[in-house]
């Protein structure tokens, strides 16, 4: 197995996490007989997004079975350390919830030919849930401002008038809430920050960020910490990709005037009208989602993740293999199979050409 440039998220981090799902696709069902022999060959590596990572599982299974002398391994560590990762070279793509920063864009990506720009695409849109565990409570209502309070912890009983206003004949506890964030740098932390920014401003007064603003609540690493704590403690509530959500509560957020439930429809009609990103380009399809549309067919508290990579690799040996598997969970077969395993929104047929192009000059 190639480790050859893990340096900055550790070869033994991608080992134990993903390579087991990697080793297993290669023992699953061949390609079928009448499919052309694959010619590629080699070990690609990449880190980032833990949102992505059902999808990722799917999307690295189905690959390694046509493609059986390629291995693909990615790390879940959340999308501040795959960014970092990948602009030190350390891997050769990155899976983000939270579009490149400029300075990152200026500062350049060491396993990247100088120069030669960067591919930054959709990949991945689902929905974020808030999901809660209070006793005796099945279903919650909650609008922006609320859920504000309650993460910033101005909000910091059940029983308190303003849940209580939101959700008419719900017995709710006299207990204290525990708010569960992430507490690693997180792309769905900049989702639902800047949701909560940009809808209830006067009580989330943080601008968005990959890191949670706030020293209040319980703090859990990645998806799947947050969502245990939930699930394990009492009286609590998070926020997470609703792909994670299992069996927890989950929050109907006012939309205009009335109470939506996040689902693959809402989460990509939100996109599909919301305008491009600011370093958004040719290669570079950012999304500035629109967080404060009324529409109640749309779900506004929606994560765009996307893959970030090279246009041209100082490892040539790389390119191919990168090209080749995000053309594959891109193309309407890799987006079938994320939405089947996720529950995500596939791409729209006009964004779907647009990344197709984008991911071409990949060389």
């Amino acid at each position: 197995m190639n480790f050859k440039r893990l340096g900055t998220i550790g070869a033994i981090a991608i080992a134990g996490t993903i390579l087991l799902s990697s080793c297993a696709a290669n023992e699953g069902t061949p390609a079928e007989t009448d499919a052309p022999e694959s010619t590629l060959s080699g070990t690609i590596d990449g880190s980032g997004a833990s949102s992505q990572g059902s999808a990722q599982e799917a999307w690295v299974a189905a690959f390694q079975t046509a493609n059986p002398d390629v291995t693909i391994n990615y790390d879940p560590a959340g999308s501040g350390a795959g960014r970092e990762a990948f602009i030190a070279g350390g891997v050769d793509f990155a899976g983000t919830d939270s579009a490149l920063k400029q300075e990152e864009i200026d500062g350049g990506f060491a396993g990247c030919v100088a120069d030669s720009g960067y591919l930054q695409v959709p990949v991945y849109i689902s929905p974020i849930a808030v999901i809660f565990n209070v006793e005796g409570v099945t279903d919650l209502n909650l609008d922006a401002a609320t859920i504000g309070g309650i993460f910033k912890g101005t909000i910091t009983s059940w029983d308190d008038p303003a849940i209580a206003a939101l959700n008419d004949g719900v017995t709710l506890p006299s207990a204290p809430i525990t708010a569960v964030h992430r507490s690693d740098d997180s792309g769905t932390t900049k989702n639902f920050t800047d949701f909560l920014n940009k809808v209830a401003p006067e009580i989330w007064d943080a601008p968005a960020a990959d890191a949670f603003p706030y020293t209040v609540g319980e703090a859990a690493q990645g998806t799947s910490g947050v969502v245990d704590a939930v699930t394990n403690g009492t009286n609590t509530i998070g926020y997470a990709d609703a792909s994670k959500a299992a069996k927890l509560g989950v929050v109907a957020v006012k939309v205009g005037d009335e109470f939506v439930k996040p689902s693959a429809e809402g989460a990509a009609a939100v996109v599909a009208e919301s305008p491009a990103g600011a370093t958004a380009s040719a290669t570079d399809l950012s999304i500035s989602i629109d967080r404060l549309t009324t529409d109640p067919t749309h779900y506004p508290v929606v994560l765009v993740s996307y893959i970030v990579t090279c246009l041209e690799f100082t490892d040539a040996e790389a390119a191919p293999n990168v090209k080749a598997f995000l053309s594959y969970i891109t193309s309407d077969e890799g987006q079938q199979e994320a939405a089947t395993s996720a529950g995500s929104a596939p791409l729209s047929a006009e964004l779907s050409a647009k990344v197709a192009a984008a991911i071409a000059t990949i060389k």
